[in-house]
């Protein structure tokens, strides 16, 4: 067996539906749309979510919450994930990304450092946010944060 002589299984791949191809295709006339009626005339198209005058499902379900458009996107990482850099490093978010934390949107979402864990080295940790306890853990194991 080789490329060549690879064939789809039969069934597998239908053909269009040819229609308006006269009247003994079985799709002739009308070309499957009916007779009069919403979906019957040329150029009709119909919105997304339209059901049909009924009630759509999207303004039948109920809204809650609020969804902020100010909010800043964070990509979190935990103080015991910056264990792994050696004492003395400056741990900016090329490092962090370089590293394995996060992936490239995180770059201009930002990152924030949490608090999670145990930090044993002495760092410069620059990221865009830090959370309370880890800023004081951070700073308890002799290194600093800065907010870039």
């Amino acid at each position: 067996m080789d490329l060549s002589n690879l064939t789809n299984t039969p069934g597998a791949r239908k053909g269009r539906k040819r229609v308006g191809r006269g009247m003994g295709s079985g799709m002739g006339k009308t070309s499957t749309r009916g007779h009069k009626g919403q979906g019957s005339r040329k150029g009709h198209k119909q919105k997304l979510g339209f059901e049909g005058g009924q009630m759509p499902l999207m303004r039948r379900l109920p809204k809650r919450g609020f969804k902020n458009p100010n909010r800043i996107p964070y990509y979190g990482v935990n103080v015991e994930a910056l264990n792994r850099f050696e004492d003395g490093t400056v741990v900016d978010i090329d490092v962090m990304l370089a590293a394995g934390f996060g992936y490239a949107p995180a770059k201009t979402a930002g990152i924030k450092i949490l608090g999670n864990g145990d930090i044993t080295k002495k760092l410069t940790v620059k990221a865009s946010a830090f959370s309370a306890s880890a800023k004081a853990k951070i700073e308890a194991a002799g290194g600093t944060c800065e907010v870039i």
